[in-house]
């Protein structure tokens, strides 16, 4: 078990700050219609799309909205087609970047992006030119224990939120150990969420034992974690933390994943 950088801990509470803006809503609703128009618009056969409304939940999107994504998706409403892309490249020194999009127009897509790489310090890259660097991992994020009630189906319900506590160490690796997982990342500071990591195929699984063991979820997805990092420091560490923030606001970028780390000694002049 291993604990956060103060740059994971940085990265973690700007997302859930544009979570709370609804800047997420967007994204998660077309992941949503991406979803329903591939496996249809039922969850409890489309474990995709199931993972993409968890999201979407997780950011408090209102259920109307969910709903109308995922009728949109299929169908049923009528809409624009978007597709799942994956664009590799570079960042400052070499940093493998990957951002994961939803687009209608890969002209467009392919050109902000190539700009944005560009503009600070990097290069727009082939497919497949760093996605070896990433290995694909269940990535679940938990806040506490709920004394309340937990509900499967809608993994943001806080009801008996009153009742949610700090949970201890030994117990979640009880926990995470008895429900499958791979490993346990402590938060970097207090107030922040543990991370418990998964094999992809382990993922709906283990999640499904620990809510039903009272662990209340923030967070769950699968996501693309590095095999090995870069230290970067100084004006490369501006530009590549300029960069990462510059492929995340654009619109048709979903998420985006790179393997460097900064210094916890140089982190601070960077938020």
């Amino acid at each position: 078990m291993a604990g956060h950088s103060k740059w994971h801990n940085i990265k973690h509470r700007k997302a859930a700050v544009d979570a709370k803006r609804g800047k997420a809503w967007t994204k998660c609703a077309k992941a949503i219609m991406v979803a329903a128009k591939n496996g249809g618009p039922d969850p409890e056969l489309n474990l995709t799309l199931r993972y993409a409304i968890d999201e979407a939940r997780y950011a408090n999107m209102p259920r109307d909205t969910i709903e109308r994504a995922t009728k949109k998706g299929a169908g049923l409403l009528g809409g624009e087609n978007y597709e799942n892309v994956r664009y590799e490249g570079y960042g400052p020194s070499g940093v493998a970047v990957v951002a994961d999009a939803l687009t209608n127009n890969r002209t467009r897509t392919v050109g902000d992006l190539r700009l944005i790489f560009s503009k600070f310090g990097g290069n727009l890259g082939n497919s497949g030119c760093v996605g070896f660097m990433f290995e694909s991992k269940g990535r679940i994020l938990i806040d506490g224990m709920q004394g309340g009630v937990v509900s499967t189906s809608n993994p943001s319900n806080r009801k008996g939120a009153d009742a949610l506590v700090p949970i201890e160490e030994d117990k979640l690796m009880e926990l995470a150990i008895a429900a499958g997982a791979a490993d346990v990342v402590a938060p970097g500071e207090a107030g922040l969420p543990w991370t418990v990591f998964t094999s992809p195929t382990d993922f709906h699984a283990v999640r499904q034992s620990l809510e039903a063991s009272g662990v209340h979820i923030a967070e769950a997805s699968i996501d693309m974690i590095p095999s090995t990092t870069v230290t970067v420091r100084g004006d490369i560490a501006k530009s590549m933390v300029k960069l990462f923030d510059a492929l995340e606001d654009n619109d048709d970028v979903q998420k985006v994943y790179a393997n460097f780390e900064i210094p916890d000694d140089e982190v601070d002049g960077l938020e």
